[in-house]
């Protein structure tokens, strides 16, 4: 008996569905087997035909051999295979990883807590300087506004952490400046961003237009940081809030 093996345009599983009833119907093919997913797409044969009466038999089923293999050992099959399911271990682990629904519930509300804290400082402070220092430059308005938010943000993280966990006030506020930054900066530059956009930076609370503005900024705000906290909270159990 002999092992062939051979290089094909075999691509898929309807490819292999149209040309089984040729390799199925010669009494001289004991068995043979297509790797759609190596990229050489892998024909083996095993039986009494010789390298030409393969290529013909190929042919004839509407595909062609682009080269024989015959120094392809069972060694190279084998790795070839082991590769091919750790490729796809690896994109199935990839794929579940941003798929935990408990982790998701978990950092939405981490970030919503954010939100609510950084929007109190942010809008407060813009509102503040829109109505004492009407000239602010525009810069110095949306810096203010971010360093607002961030203290605000955390704030709020020291007392619930004081009445919540029922930590003492330093233990609290420690634990509040220790959690990430990078989700809050993040939030507060989605923020201003998208309220400097919609309204230029300025509040004009008779306006429907800026109580638009407004909603969008927070909908911004809420979703910049959502996957970051979701993947810190998955991979490291640590929540932005």
């Amino acid at each position: 008996m002999k092992t062939l093996t051979f290089k094909t345009n075999i691509n898929c599983g309807g490819c292999v569905a149209k040309i089984t009833p040729f390799l199925n119907g010669n009494a001289a093919i004991q068995s043979w087997k297509v790797d759609t997913q190596n990229p050489d797409k892998i024909l083996t044969i095993e039986g009494q035909l010789d390298e030409n009466q393969v290529i013909d038999l190929i042919k004839q089923a509407g595909f062609e051999v682009k080269e024989s293999l015959q120094n392809y050992t069972q060694e190279n099959r084998q790795n070839n295979t082991q590769n091919n399911t750790q490729n796809n271990t690896q994109n199935d682990t990839q794929n579940s990883f941003w798929q935990d629904q408990t982790v998701w519930k978990k950092a939405s509300f981490n970030t919503l807590n954010c939100l609510i804290g950084c929007s109190i400082g942010d809008f407060g402070m813009i509102i503040y300087l829109q109505i004492y220092q009407p000239h602010s430059p525009l810069w110095l308005t949306m810096i203010l506004a971010i360093v607002a938010g961030l203290c605000t943000s955390i704030l709020l993280e020291t007392s619930i952490l004081r009445y919540k966990e029922q930590l003492s006030w330093k233990q609290s506020l420690h634990t509040a400046l220790g959690m990430s930054l990078i989700s809050m900066v993040a939030m507060e530059i989605a923020m201003n961003i998208t309220d400097f956009m919609l309204t230029g930076g300025k509040a004009d609370f008779h306006s429907h237009t800026y109580w638009l503005a407004f909603a969008v900024a927070l909908v911004a705000g809420f979703f910049a940081p959502l996957p970051y906290n979701y993947f810190k909270l998955k991979k490291y159990n640590k929540a932005c809030h």
